[in-house]
């Protein structure tokens, strides 16, 4: 039976973050329209496009472009998305470096979204160039390596991120899983031991370790790591891969042997 390894770089997620900073103070319309236009937007993707626009075309400014861009991340739209929060970053933000890198970063999660890679390395490194040191952008910029399946990026990135967050567990069990990815399986299991001693019960770092228990031919550890995440933790994304991995690994019950049929001879008449 092959266990399917569960990468984390897979689950992908775009935060778009709707703090304050984000909108141009001189945007018409002001912070109340900016945050009722992002409302909107994430309630009613459709109708917060239309009202984005709208907006927009009064002269809403970056305040309302960002909404726009939100919007269409909503809708599913990512390169569009992604290409508006790019233009934003390179346009009217050169003096308000945190705003560029958070913009950049922004396109950089729309980009993995429409598992544009290439472009996403792009936008994460852009973002770096102004925070060199940012853990979270680098293990953004991994995700968008691994997706590439450079897996030695990949592991650089977190490398560098664990630099800066040593006691992270989540960074730990990411670049477990692109050395794993480059069969060193012994540094692989090192970073999902010391997830679990950092975050006891970490349901990411348990799915990983008892995959790489499975492959060692230690199937029960195996299965009782992924039994302990879905017990634990059953809504998690994580419970379900450990379900599927508990599936394709079911032991096969043994079959009673079936009697050999003695054929007796036709009664003499």
């Amino acid at each position: 039976m092959t266990v399917r390894r569960s990468v984390p770089w897979l689950v992908l997620f775009v935060l778009v973050t709707v703090t304050t900073s984000t909108a141009a103070p001189e945007a018409s319309g002001g912070k109340a329209q900016y945050e009722r236009c992002l409302a909107r937007a994430t309630a009613n993707a459709a109708d917060g496009l239309r009202e984005a626009l709208d907006w927009k075309r009064a002269g809403g400014g970056p305040a309302s472009e960002h909404c726009v861009a939100v919007a269409l991340v909503a809708l599913r739209r990512y390169v569009e998305a992604a290409t508006m929060l790019e233009k934003l970053a390179h346009g009217g933000f050169m003096a308000e470096p945190a705003m560029r890198m958070a913009l950049f970063d922004q396109a950089g999660n729309a980009w993995l979204l429409a598992k544009r890679a290439d472009n996403a390395i792009g936008s994460f490194s852009a973002a770096l160039a102004i925070d060199p040191a940012d853990a979270d952008l680098l293990a953004d910029r991994a995700r968008a390596n691994a997706m590439n399946k450079n897996w030695a990026r990949a592991e650089s990135d977190l490398s560098a991120a664990l630099m800066v967050n040593p006691d992270r567990a989540d960074l730990l069990v990411l670049r477990g899983s692109a050395r794993h990815a480059m069969h060193r399986k012994a540094d692989a299991r090192a970073d999902f031991e010391r997830a679990l001693r950092l975050h006891p019960g970490f349901v990411d770092a348990l799915v990983e370790r008892g995959t790489m228990k499975f492959e060692v031919g230690d199937a029960v550890g195996a299965r009782a790591d992924w039994s302990q995440v879905v017990t634990t933790s059953p809504a998690s994304a994580a419970a379900g891969v450990a379900r599927q991995h508990l599936a394709d690994t079911e032991p096969v019950a043994a079959t009673a042997p079936v009697p050999p049929v003695v054929l007796k001879p036709p009664k003499a008449h």
